[in-house]
């Protein structure tokens, strides 16, 4: 669920003008990337994982760069040694390496670590009620942002309902509304279920935004019935969260059965 909450540090770097736009090229921040394609891949190409890196979504072998990203103490170095093998953009492939590499991007053009900048713009104005943990790297102090932050049921809903709101909280814009809409949309027709870091779908023809973890943690947003149910796991369903018979279909409509309840209790 941390490439959703990266993605919205950059809707907010975005706003500030720490960065310029979307289709700003990687290796104007990162330099060091290297492959045939390194000069063509933006920051739009990270956060719709649509790069082209070279990387290997595994999350058990012990020789997978995504295992071995998870115990680095050099996170940075690692990423940096993988090439753009093949041209951005032209299809969707779901890998965290692009958004540990946007969010290595977010570290150089932020004057805060990803952690105080989400702590200042986000879980402070949304009312957080604890404190949360973003594991880093511990040689080079990078924030692993394709995973690892830690946090409680309530608190992960706020993004959610942020989401939701299209950036509106309470009474005031957190985040750009366009920049919202935008991330709620397939960033291409050959990536329908994907935005920018949330995962896109739908429930008897409503539509539902989701931040998706690893284990089976969900955050699941249902804007038209003001829904949010949020799943912390340690294991995920092998169904897969598409099968109708799966249990991230279950959740939501558990979700409906509990609010029908509660209305019948409430108004006999």
């Amino acid at each position: 669920m941390a490439k959703s909450i990266t993605a919205a540090l950059l809707g907010k770097a975005l706003e500030l003008g720490y960065i310029q736009n979307l289709d700003e090229k990687v290796n104007t921040y990162l330099p060091e990337l290297k492959g045939e394609y390194a000069d063509e891949v933006s920051i739009r190409d990270l956060v719709t994982m649509r790069s082209g890196l070279q990387w290997d979504e595994k999350y058990y072998s012990p020789f997978s760069i995504t295992t071995k990203a998870y115990f680095y103490n050099d996170l940075g170095k690692a990423m940096l040694e993988l090439p753009i093998t093949e041209k951005p953009n032209q299809k969707f492939k779901y890998q965290s390496g692009d958004t540990q590499l946007l969010g290595m991007v977010l570290t150089k053009a932020l004057p805060l670590s990803l952690s105080d900048f989400l702590s200042a713009y986000f879980w402070k104005p949304m009312g957080a009620e604890q404190e949360a943990l973003w594991q880093i790297s511990s040689k080079d102090g990078l924030e692993k942002a394709y995973c690892c932050i830690a946090s409680n049921a309530r608190d992960f809903a706020r993004f959610g309902k942020l989401y939701s709101h299209y950036g509106m909280w309470d009474d005031k814009q957190l985040l750009d509304s366009a920049y919202v809409h935008a991330s709620i949309q397939p960033a291409a027709d050959n990536s329908p279920e994907y935005g920018y870091g949330w995962w896109l779908g739908e429930y008897n023809g409503k539509k539902t935004i989701t931040m998706d973890g690893h284990l089976g943690q969900f955050v699941i947003s249902i804007p038209a019935d003001n829904i949010i149910i949020v799943r912390l796991g340690h294991q995920t369903d092998k169904k897969g969260k598409h099968n109708p018979e799966g249990a991230f279909y279950q959740y939501i409509e558990q979700a409906y059965k509990m609010l029908n309840m509660n209305t019948k209790s409430l108004n006999p």
